[in-house]
């Protein structure tokens, strides 16, 4: 009795479920994050009057741990809530950055810095897809895991776009590592009404 969706009803199905909102708009901030970083980092760090071969060391910290973070998120998200866990990592984000601004700029502080965002760099990604495929199913799960991911590359502009004008106009990254830390908290409490349950399907009329 459940009518056979096209991609269009499954787009238009989503955009109005109230969770697949909150988790776009949690990617969104997971865009701002990874942009900014990736961009700015080389910044930051000739900011920290630390020499250019830092820069490219966190860079491959960042991959490094990248590859744990992402691989350690895939296992948890079968024992765990995914919503808890996307709201753990963006809490994690916003007491590392805050650990970085309070703490002395050295060469190892940048490096344990790079270490621990790389953790939860792109482990956002599996309990993401997860929540999608739980809410719609597989049958349209690229398209609408694909409106997602363009959040967070609509974020990713922000993040690399504002951290280049928050320097222009202040000569440090402070007030965006600021944002960052606002945006964080925010995508962590916000993943936390997320309902993890299969979203209403429409149904076809009795004959």
């Amino acid at each position: 009795g459940v009518q056979p969706e096209t991609t269009r009803e499954a787009i238009r199905r989503a955009v109005t479920h109230r969770s697949y909102q909150l988790l776009a708009a949690g990617f969104f901030v997971c865009g701002v994050h990874v942009a900014f970083i990736a961009t700015h980092l080389p910044g930051v760090v000739a900011s920290c009057n630390l020499p250019p071969s830092v820069g490219a060391w966190a860079l491959a910290m960042i991959g490094l741990f990248n590859i744990v973070g992402s691989f350690a998120m895939g296992w948890a998200v079968g024992r765990w809530p995914m919503r808890k866990l996307l709201a753990l990592v963006y809490a994690a984000r916003a007491v590392a950055i805050l650990l970085f601004l309070a703490a002395p700029k050295t060469e190892f502080t940048l490096l344990v810095f790079a270490a621990v965002l790389g953790l939860t760099f792109l482990s956002t990604v599996p309990p993401t897809a997860g929540l999608v495929a739980k809410f719609f199913g597989t049958a349209h799960m690229a398209t609408l895991f694909g409106v997602v991911m363009l959040s967070h590359q609509v974020g990713g502009f922000f993040g690399a776009w504002l951290g280049g004008k928050a320097f222009e106009a202040t000569g440090s990254y402070d007030w965006m590592w600021y944002v960052d830390v606002v945006l964080a908290i925010g995508a962590a409490l916000i993943h936390l009404p997320i309902k993890e349950e299969p979203a209403p399907r429409p149904v076809a009329a009795a004959a």
